[in-house]
């Protein structure tokens, strides 16, 4: 149409080709062979790598494009070079409830998601014939909140009547009307596509839950157009939207919903024989003689009253007009010079209406043959054909109704792909798909074209890549690769997600069989990145493993730091792994699949979480007096040492400390203090804290000791440091602890394992304790006897000499005085007890 503003790429097309009078496809490619070739070892030829509109590589210090995007809790930045970057979610960075756009924003958007109008000849507005009744039969369930599924099969003018019926209910619902187009997408992609028409969010792509939150709060008249899918799919995408009324359209071949869908089915047929006269007439812009009319109802019956083939119909009256004008051949009788179509050839006449065309028009129609009916934007048409004026083309097979609308774009009607590839339009199909890859590689990398706008020409990008990968030819693969590195950051940016998969999935296809190592792994990089968004963990993990064994290979260092800050982000997402990496690196290595493993010394079963202890426990040991300070310092220097080398090195503790870590407050099973070994350094600070608060302990235990058995007369004082209260096998008189016969009760033991004293007040025997002359101060669990990881000494086999039984009170007698004056105790020097 004259007066639109034409985009980058095609201003950038037309001058280059009207300086140079040649397609600037060949200049582009040209121009993008240096950097393709030295990006082939790097594996990153970036997107803003080709040459800019002054014909410089943008290589050459230019930045490289990039998108910050939001997608749920994490924050996601699209890198052409060394693959997208992803991380959680700054609270900085999370944008705000979105708002509703407006009626005005609604209209601007509707506008600009509707396939252009063509430019060049100006087509006349045909008028829907015989829809009436069911136009008004839809309006009626639309307004009573009811969903409609429209069938029918392809050239009904199925879409004609759903915006015939979309401008009848602008009013009906707050969010008025959404029109959305399911050629090729997805239930999840009309759901973001849904999102996206109501609420003003830009670079911010919700995560699962808060989109079916998003959408459950929708009120608005979908018009779904050409959906793919039906069943349970359609029933899931339903229920997500409980406060929209949907008319949805599809042909026949596509699933049904199920029968607890409650859509109303309505089936769309042909029109009758009168309204494919008067039809053929608008279409041909004139009345019809006898014989077309005669021809016309023929042809009724033989395509079944379908509107496309009346339409096609009057593009070939309109043809045969132009060709008598143009022999200048008198009429005989009334009649035409040229005798009208068989109706075979009437019913199919995609090879006769190409005849007449233009060669723009015509070559337009073998590229679109190329990408599997695809037609190319009109604005690319001049650098792909070489003609200045063939942005007119579209333009001309529309009025042929050789093409059809299919959401932003057009693409051929339905037949039209086959009959023409039966006339030999797909000779070339390799070639030609090589050609529109070029061109589109140097498109889409350009940083004059937005995102949204590569996304629009998706469904021809990626039928190119599709092309080429079944193309087997050579330097086909190399050209849907960088078609895949230069389009796929585009279409993540632009938030098609849906055409960023399919990319990323070609463009890893394209360079396994063109032997692209480097390639090949970003690919995996971008795949993996985009399981981690949409929450699919397990392909996240296995992609972005390749990935980094590819670049390890490679030597890539800056796509190996991104791979693995991806598989860490995938690790700490990961279902029993929310602390993993909470200790920062010395809580152990991270292994290729980002698991927290122990250090290789360390056994499975010491792998526990060790808290640091708070010294706000060791405050209330002050409260006691100066009674437990002096107490705490008679503790023998060796027992400290002992424990704080314990806690540290985890080595086996020396009986007495070994018996106070394993007995607690609680009374329960041992801390494990040794563990901490397999921690690294950060552990050992956690194991020194744990140190100074066992010292205390034990130091609590000595007071407790000290302030309810003060008399130094204790039964408990004949036992010295390192020997142990029971009879010795050399020894045939009974030991300190022992007590006089007719006490019928035996020692028991105490807190460190030694043998307390017998409960009944009787004196002791006179015999002298085993190697001692004298009491060694009292009894604490700071002493060397045996602990629960070093058992006491077997007891005599004599019964006579056996230990009476434990009681649970505590002594209350005085033992005999000792003859001896004491001395200093001594430090054991036994052997750690072996760990258990």
């Amino acid at each position: 149409m004259p007066g639109r503003s034409a985009s980058p790429a095609s201003s950038a097309s037309s001058v280059s080709s009207a300086a140079s009078g040649s397609s600037p496809v060949s200049s582009a490619s040209s121009a993008s062979s240096a950097p393709s070739a030295s990006s082939a070892s790097s594996g990153a030829p970036t997107p803003s790598g080709s040459p800019d509109s002054a014909g410089s590589p943008a290589s050459s210090g230019a930045p490289v494009r990039t998108a910050r995007i939001v997608t749920g809790d994490h924050l996601l930045t699209v890198n052409p070079v060394d693959g997208s970057e992803i991380e959680p979610c700054p609270p900085g960075e999370r944008p705000a409830r979105p708002e509703r756009h407006g009626p005005d924003e609604r209209a601007e958007l509707r506008r600009a998601a509707a396939a252009p109008r063509p430019s060049g000849t100006v087509l006349p507005e045909l008028p829907m014939l015989e829809r009436d009744q069911e136009r008004e039969r839809l309006a009626r369930l639309i307004a009573r909140g009811r969903s409609v599924r429209v069938t029918g099969p392809s050239g009904t003018g199925r879409s004609t009547l759903l915006e015939a019926v979309a401008s009848d209910c602008e009013r009906l619902a707050p969010d008025g009307v959404v029109r959305l187009s399911g050629y090729r997408r997805t239930p999840t992609d009309l759901l973001h596509d849904l999102y996206a028409a109501v609420y003003d969010a830009p670079l911010y792509r919700p995560d699962r839950a808060e989109l079916l939150e998003a959408v459950q709060e929708i009120g608005a008249v979908v018009v779904l157009d050409d959906i793919e899918f039906g069943g349970a799919a359609l029933d899931e995408f339903l229920d997500a939207t409980p406060e929209c009324a949907f008319l949805i359209s599809a042909t026949p071949d596509v699933p049904a919903p199920s029968a607890d869908s409650h859509l109303e089915e309505v089936f769309l047929s042909g029109l009758s024989r009168t309204a494919g006269r008067e039809l053929l007439e608008l279409a041909a812009r004139r009345p019809l003689a006898a014989d077309e009319a005669s021809w016309a109802a023929d042809l009724w019956f033989e395509s079944e009253g379908l509107p496309l083939r009346f339409v096609q119909a009057g593009a070939l009256l309109r043809q045969r007009d132009a060709l008598r004008d143009a022999s200048f051949e008198p009429e005989a009788d009334g009649g035409q010079a040229a005798p009208l179509p068989p109706l075979a050839e009437a019913a199919s006449p995609a090879v006769l209406l190409a005849a007449s065309l233009s060669e723009a028009a015509r070559d337009t129609l073998r590229f679109a043959v190329a990408l599997g009916g695809e037609c190319p934007h009109q604005a690319h048409l001049p650098a792909l054909c070489g003609d200045t004026h063939a942005d007119a083309a579209l333009g001309e097979l529309l009025g042929h109704g050789l093409v059809t609308a299919a959401g932003s774009h057009y693409r051929l009607a339905a037949g039209v792909a086959a009959h023409l590839a039966a006339e030999g339009y797909a000779d070339e199909d390799a070639g030609r798909a090589h050609t529109i890859a070029q061109h589109y590689t140097w498109w889409a990398g350009h940083r004059s074209v937005a995102p949204e706008r590569v996304a629009a020409e998706a469904d021809a990008i990626l039928a190119a890549m599709a092309a080429l990968i079944g193309s087997r030819e050579a330097g086909h693969a190399d050209a849907a690769v960088l078609l895949a590195r230069a389009a796929a950051p585009a279409f993540a940016a632009a938030l098609h997600w849906g055409a960023w998969e399919r990319a990323v999935r070609h463009g890893q296809e394209a360079a396994r069989l063109a032997g692209q190592v480097a390639d090949e792994a970003y690919f995996h990089h971008e795949l993996g990145v985009l399981a981690l968004c949409t929450g699919n963990l397990d392909r996240a993990r296995a992609e972005l493993e390749a990935s980094i064994g590819l670049r390890g290979v490679l030597a890539d260092k800056r796509g190996t730091v991104a791979g693995r800050r991806a598989l860490a982000l995938v690790a700490d997402r990961s279902p029993g792994s929310a602390m993993a990496g909470a200790f920062g690196a010395g809580g152990g290595g991270r292994t290729g699949a980002g698991e927290t493993t122990a250090s290789s010394g360390a056994a499975s079963d010491e792998e526990t979480t060790i808290v640091t202890p708070r010294v706000a426990t060791t405050t209330p040991m002050a409260a006691i007096g100066a009674s437990a300070t002096a107490t705490t310092a008679a503790i023998p220097a060796v027992s400290r040492t002992s424990a704080a080398v314990s806690a540290a090195s985890a080595t086996p503790a020396p009986p007495a400390a070994a018996s106070a870590a394993s007995v607690g407050p609680s009374g329960g099973e041992p801390r494990g203090l040794r563990r901490l070994a397999a921690y690294g350094a950060r552990r050992n600070v956690v194991a020194a804290a744990a140190g100074v608060l066992l010292v205390a302990v034990l130091g609590t235990v000595v007071t407790l000791g000290a302030t309810s058995g003060n008399d130094d007369n204790s039964p408990a004082d004949k036992v010295k440091p390192g020997h142990s209260a029971t009879q010795r096998d050399d020894d045939k008189g009974l030991t300190a602890g022992e007590p006089t016969s007719g006490t019928g009760q035996a020692p028991r033991p105490g807190l460190s394992g030694a043998p307390q004293a017998p409960t009944s007040p009787a004196a002791p025997s006179t015999g002298a304790p085993s190697g001692s002359t004298a009491p060694s101060g009292p009894s604490s669990p700071s002493g060397t006897s045996s602990g629960p990881e070093q058992p006491p000494s077997p007891p005599s086999s004599d019964p006579a000499t056996q230990g009476p039984k434990p009681t649970t009170k505590p002594p209350t007698g005085k033992p005999t005085t000792p003859t001896e004056e004491p001395t200093k105790p001594t430090p054991t020097t036994s052997a750690p007890a072996p760990r258990r």
